[in-house]
């Protein structure tokens, strides 16, 4: 409980220090945002801080601080370390920049400011790329939502899908006011509550678990089959870093009234993903009494089952109706948390090409126009095993972050001449770099080298990384 309690404090002092250090570093300015200069009714709409903020969160608190976050403490309560010290040193970092440098540059998304400062080729590769993120991320949070809601109601899987697909349809296509506004602050409420409910459970010791204290142990059931490094920083995701989020605060960037706003929106929805991850990270290894518990509940029931079960553990354990509507109200926390990112997935997928292309985005037929074949690609890959898709989706959007804080140290070596503010993107852009080589060499879904192989490769391929960007910086000189 201690450690957890620390990990849990270390995340809102993160904010308030490093986070206020982070902004003044960037120096927000009074200028009119996108919102207000380009205000069409549809994608670009000033909107209310609170409301703001609550969509970002929504749109990046996808099935990675819930599911990656189970997945992740599997490796023990170790995970909580990477949590904490992503979430500060690298997540909120890579989050704040890619939706400042995106507000300053007419909201674009995520590809075109990449392209911006990486050139043509980087370019043409981050629309492809974030495009297939963006559908898998789409489809791997169809499908698991999908799954909790048929738990929830009894209803099949098969009945439930469509109706998903059906709000994700809608949410892609309709100005961003109609539905995601005005619906997220309920979902939103919901995931306080499951946040909130689940923690108060586990410290309050109900059903009798022990919250077990960290320690760097890899305590895998799997043992070293299964090494800390690179698997769990990939497998966590979202809770610590995410390039995923890069494709949504561009979202946000279109909507918000001032860059003032920029810490608490973009830096604080990252520090909130990462207090979600912490609780269900810590959630998962206390209610199963430790890994080996976890990992067979994972194996019986999936994810989906898990999340289930400590619901109503945590919160609906005494029996009564308040205990059970808590449970719920936190099971529908969990769903909220991939539909809220699901359908601007697509959204932004819809805007990432719509600016490819150059196509104007204010009629609906011209909407309809990517909306439609995106969703029906995500259809059709919701019927493929979620394991498969997960474990692609995890290292592609892994990758992303890293493109993303190259990205980053490019954009502050531009605009803060002799300073030295590069290197608080450029130092997590090295480490994510090292993780991501690391770990598709190693990887099952990829090359499946032995670590002797893989470690070493790692280390070079992010000194490569850091070497190329300083004789990029010399040659500018």
């Amino acid at each position: 409980m201690i450690t957890f309690l620390c990990a849990l404090a270390a995340l809102f002092l993160g904010y308030f220090i490093y986070g206020r250090f982070v902004d003044s570093v960037f120096k927000p300015t009074d200028n009119p945002t996108p919102a207000l200069v380009h205000n069409d009714g549809v994608d670009y709409i000033p909107l209310p801080a609170w409301k703001v903020f609550m969509i970002q969160l929504l749109n990046i608190a996808g099935l990675g601080p819930i599911f990656g976050a189970l997945g992740g403490a599997l490796w023990g309560p170790s995970v909580y370390l990477w949590i904490v010290l992503g979430t500060i040193f690298a997540g909120g970092v890579h989050d704040y920049l890619s939706g400042m440098i995106s507000v300053r540059e007419d909201g674009k998304s995520i590809a075109e400011v990449v392209g911006h400062h990486m050139g043509s080729t980087m370019l043409f590769v981050m629309r492809v790329f974030s495009v297939v993120l963006l559908i898998l991320v789409g489809t791997v949070f169809m499908t698991g939502p999908a799954g909790l809601l048929a738990k929830l109601t009894g209803v099949a899987v098969t009945i439930v899908l469509p109706c998903v697909l059906l709000y994700y349809f809608l949410a892609t296509l309709l100005p961003i006011d109609t539905l995601i506004a005005r619906f997220y602050p309920l979902f939103g409420a919901c995931l306080i509550i499951m946040a909130i409910g689940i923690m108060t459970g586990m410290l309050s010791g109900v059903g009798g678990h022990t919250m077990p204290e960290m320690q760097l142990t890899n305590l895998h059931p799997k043992g070293d089959a299964m090494p800390i490094w690179p698997l769990m920083f990939i497998t966590v995701a979202c809770g610590a870093i995410s390039g995923f989020h890069s494709t949504q605060s561009p979202i946000m960037s279109r909507c918000i009234q001032t860059e003032r706003w920029g810490r608490p929106v973009f830096y604080g929805a990252m520090v909130a993903e990462g207090i979600i991850a912490l609780i269900w990270a810590a959630a998962g290894i206390t209610f199963y009494d430790g890994t080996h518990g976890l990992a067979d509940a994972l194996a019986k029931g999936g994810p989906g089952n898990v999340v289930y079960d400590i619901c109503v553990g945590f919160m609906g354990g005494d029996g009564s109706v308040t205990g059970y509507v808590g449970a719920t109200l936190a099971m529908l926390g969990a769903i909220a948390c991939p539909i809220t990112s699901g359908d601007t997935a697509f959204r932004s997928a819809r805007l990432t090409l719509a600016d490819w292309f150059n196509v104007e985005q204010s009629k609906g037929v011209k909407r309809l126009l990517f909306a439609v074949p995106l969703l029906a690609i995500g259809g059709i890959l919701s019927q493929v095993n979620f394991d498969i898709i997960w474990r692609y989706f995890s290292w592609t959007n892994q990758t992303l972050a890293m493109i993303v804080l190259w990205t980053g140290a490019t954009y502050l070596y531009k605009t803060k001449k002799g300073s030295m503010a590069w290197l608080m993107a450029a130092i997590p852009a090295t480490f994510m770099s090292a993780v991501t080589f690391t770990y598709i060499l190693q990887a099952k879904e990829g090359l499946q080298l032995s670590t002797a192989i893989s470690y070493p490769a790692g280390i070079i391929f992010a000194v490569i990384c850091a070497g190329t960007f300083a004789k990029t910086i010399l040659m500018k000189k």
